[in-house]
């Protein structure tokens, strides 16, 4: 299946807990939906907590060279991003921070809407969002304070597929199940939102995530299960061509999943996604000077 040149889906890959499998599963939608379109993941975490800046194969030039107060070009997003191999030639991309572990953090913008116009801005057909917030949380917070939350933003932007994340144990899918308890009180779209539960060792399914998993059909677009992989369990996604296959078949039925969705909500083929506004003209920016407190560099 391939994305119309001019489409675009989003994909906030979106965790109820810490340790939730999100990079992985961020990393394994990525992977497949190369097959279908150009695809990258947004790393959305400061450096320090993230794995994404010891994976890639190439490493880009990294989030500190887009400044998102000033313009750039399809060309110098791109050339940001580092690269992992995909099936035969093809690549797929992340975009994340790069530096030394001693340099500041960079200021990184909490607004989806601001990562969706960056990856819009590089051209990018399947954009995959490594979110760090907890869903449930931030979903009761926001009620309770009156405001939207990041979990209801990274939803409502354009043709927007959440993917929720849980480890397959029995506390791993009981987090979930409170997280889509939430969303469901919210009213967000759980009808075209995909869940992933990965296997944190060998061995049976336990019971109760069977009989979890079984419950969520109903109130899901899909389920999918990761099986443990020792390779990421050693090397996380550094070296991604050596994963098992059927690790490899679980991201590709992954975005089968959120393919599907995005069709039974938007149509078959997808409507041309919208085209950001450009930035006003100016000269090109230099990564070793200071931006502004909101921007991406320090």
């Amino acid at each position: 299946m391939t994305l119309p040149a001019h489409s675009r889906v989003l994909v906030p890959v979106l965790g109820a807990t810490g340790g939730s499998s999100r990079s992985t599963a961020a990393g394994l939608l990525a992977r497949s939906f190369a097959a279908a379109g150009s695809s990258v993941v947004l790393d959305t975490a400061s450096r320090l907590a993230s794995p994404w800046p010891s994976w890639p194969n190439q490493s880009g030039s990294g989030l500190v060279s887009l400044p998102p107060d000033r313009p750039f070009t399809r060309e110098q997003a791109q050339a940001a991003a580092s690269t992992f191999p995909a099936e035969g030639s093809r690549t797929w991309s992340v975009l994340t921070d790069h530096r030394e572990w001693h340099q500041g953090q960079l200021a990184l913008p909490e607004a989806p809407a601001a990562w969706y116009q960056l990856a819009a801005g590089g051209g990018w057909q399947a954009v995959v969002a490594d979110t760090t917030h907890l869903v449930a949380h931030d979903i009761v917070t926001a009620r309770t304070g009156g405001s939207a939350g990041l979990t209801a933003a990274w939803c409502s932007l354009p043709f927007s597929v959440p993917v929720l994340c849980a480890l397959a144990t029995g506390p791993g899918v009981a987090a979930l199940q409170t997280a889509i308890k939430a969303a469901a009180a919210e009213g967000l779209p759980l009808q075209r939102s995909v869940v992933v539960l990965s296997s944190p060792g060998e061995g049976r399914i336990p019971a109760a995530v069977k009989a979890a998993a079984t419950m969520l059909q109903s109130l899901v677009a899909a389920v999918v299960m990761v099986p443990f992989d020792p390779h990421i369990r050693t090397h996380g996604l550094a070296d991604s061509e050596r994963l098992g296959r059927r690790t490899k078949e679980a991201g590709d039925t992954a975005v089968a999943a959120v393919l599907a969705a995005a069709h039974r909500t938007w149509g078959d083929p997808l409507s041309p996604a919208p085209t950001p506004a450009a930035l006003p003209a100016g000269p090109t920016p230099d990564p070793a000077q200071p931006v502004s407190e909101g921007g991406l560099t320090t």
